[in-house]
């Protein structure tokens, strides 16, 4: 850009043909004087007499007016200059919409990273379908497009269990020796179950424990039955012609699976120790004191007005907020932690 100089010729109006706004603020020199013919290699800005290369468009007479004299710069979208792009560039919102191929490696390790998070956090298949999770992904990838939950039930989720089975037999056709760990369970919603899990440890001294099956038990838990799952079980994984030890709880049907399926069986020693110190608590004097501790315990518990009341005595005498405990029949020191508890909180209680 050049400052206009006095001496040049006189200025005219652009002509009348130039209609966009951009004009109000611009002008020409005229070759000479007494020519109406205009020089239009250069516009003047009328404001500060400024000379602008023109060059068929008003892009530099815009970029003008918004650097030096922004109150006269037109703002319409109408009138902004266009800016043409090659022909394979896509603008920026076009870019925004663009989602990822599905076999795009991106694509790829975030399908894989779901399908390893469902298991691994015992997350629903449903979980995909979340409005929350969705949002989720869509901030940290929003090209990503998750695949439905009929893909992770059918596809991903079997490829995932299929490698995962294929490194465990790996590791166990090496083992030597295998403990198998075996107990049945309910659900929430009564239905029974059967697990079963591997020990072994490797050349290196690691213990490796694998959970080879957590398996409905609708049939009845008899001791045939369990030694039927456990054969099925240990063939399936390659590890039947190795020598195995069973261990289990005392229960009876547990007891007649080892002997059943030919197994070196061992008893739980928590189970065991849990079974004699449940004698010893029930002796009369005991079981009394149990009794009265259970009682207060379980009335907190029920009671939101006395938990409440509780909570502010702990805070007005200085105890730790805790919750008092109860004790389970299948655990016997919960007893020990629920007279702990219970001397910790008597000033409050």
């Amino acid at each position: 850009m050049k400052m206009a100089s006095p001496s040049q010729p006189i200025v005219h109006e652009a002509p009348s043909s130039f209609k966009s706004k951009v004009w109000l603020h611009f002008v020409f020199y005229r070759k000479c004087n007494t020519s109406q013919d205009l020089d239009m290699q250069f516009a003047i800005c009328k404001e500060c007499r400024m000379k602008i290369k023109y060059c068929g468009n008003t892009t530099n007479l815009r970029v003008h007016l918004t650097r030096h004299h922004l109150e006269l710069a037109i703002a319409t979208p109408e009138e902004r200059p266009k800016v043409v792009l090659p022909a394979n560039q896509r603008t920026l919102d076009q870019t925004k919409v663009i989602k990822l191929p599905q076999n795009s490696e991106r694509a790829k390790k975030i399908t894989e990273a779901i399908a390893y998070f469902i298991p691994k956090d015992l997350q629903p298949y449903s979980v995909v379908e979340n409005e929350g999770f969705q949002n989720l992904l869509g901030i940290l990838e929003p090209r990503y497009v998750i695949p439905s939950r009929k893909y992770f039930t059918d596809t991903a989720i079997p490829k995932l269990y299929s490698e995962v089975k294929e490194e465990v037999n790996g590791t166990l056709s090496l083992a030597e020796g295998v403990a198998i760990t075996c107990d049945g369970w309910s659900s929430r919603a009564t239905e029974s179950y059967m697990i079963i899990m591997a020990h072994h440890i490797t050349d290196e001294w690691q213990l490796l424990a694998h959970v080879l099956q957590t398996r409905a038990m609708h049939e009845s838990h008899t001791g045939a039955n369990v030694a039927e799952v456990l054969k099925t079980s240990t063939e399936e994984w390659g590890i039947s012609n190795k020598p195995i030890v069973l261990v289990t709880d005392n229960a009876s049907n547990m007891v007649v699976a080892a002997q059943v399926g030919g197994y070196l069986h061992v008893k739980c020693f928590a189970h065991t120790l849990n079974l004699a110190s449940q004698r010893a608590l029930k002796l009369p004097a005991v079981a009394r004191l149990l009794g009265r501790v259970r009682r207060i315990t379980t009335f907190f518990h029920r009671s939101t007005i006395a938990n409440s009341m509780l909570e502010q005595k702990q805070k007005l005498l200085d105890l730790p907020t805790h919750k008092l405990k109860t004790d389970v029949v299948t655990r016997w020191n919960s007893g020990y932690e629920m007279l702990q508890r219970f001397l910790e909180q008597q000033p409050a209680i």
